[in-house]
């Protein structure tokens, strides 16, 4: 066999190899995504016949005022987590803020911000939130207490706690107003 031959040869086991990667990481993340999904899934939504408590966790407001999902008993709650620099999350927070101008005598809202001090800052956070005007009430994740208790590895998560303190429902990625305001009349229904 020549050197040519060989060098071709090469070149197709290669390509080869990059197929047979390429096809493995796919099926592999599809599989990871899917038992993930279903994970988190059974982890925040609420089974028919059973109820499912929403884990407590400690956040801070704007002065570092620690704040805890517990201090909410009696009351619905919106939690939402997300992060300034997260376009989905931009995209729904305008929705969050009209809803939460009309609902907040009867609905109470967590806005947490997942702060993990680099790609996200509390100071990135705040000045968002101050520039858009938004109104609800902002918390930040500064220890990730709230994102290890919900399991949260994608944001924007949105979870509807009901006045018992239990996960109603939970939507992973961006949600638009019409969803928002039917989980929250689910909420008050209660």
């Amino acid at each position: 066999m020549n050197s040519k031959s060989k060098t071709i040869l090469g070149i197709v086991i290669f390509a080869a190899l990059l197929g047979v990667a390429y096809f493995a990481y796919a099926a592999l993340t599809e599989s990871y995504k899917l038992s993930n999904e279903s994970q988190i899934e059974e982890d925040i939504t609420e089974p028919e016949d059973e109820k499912n408590p929403a884990p407590d966790f400690t956040v801070f407001d704007m002065q570092g005022n620690e704040v805890r999902l517990s201090d909410f008993d009696g009351k619905p709650v919106v939690l939402n987590f997300w992060a300034s620099w997260c376009p989905p999350c931009r995209a729904e927070m305008p929705y969050f803020n009209e809803v939460y101008a009309d609902v907040s005598d009867e609905v109470m809202f967590m806005m947490v911000d997942l702060v993990d001090g680099q790609r996200e800052t509390q100071a990135k956070g705040q000045e968002y939130v101050q520039d858009e005007g938004f109104d609800f009430p902002v918390y930040f994740d500064n220890e990730q207490h709230a994102a290890y208790a919900y399991r949260i590895s994608s944001i924007p998560t949105t979870v509807f706690i009901d006045s018992d303190g239990n996960i109603v429902t939970a939507y992973k990625g961006a949600i638009d107003k019409e969803t928002l305001i039917g989980a929250i009349n689910a909420l008050i229904k209660e």
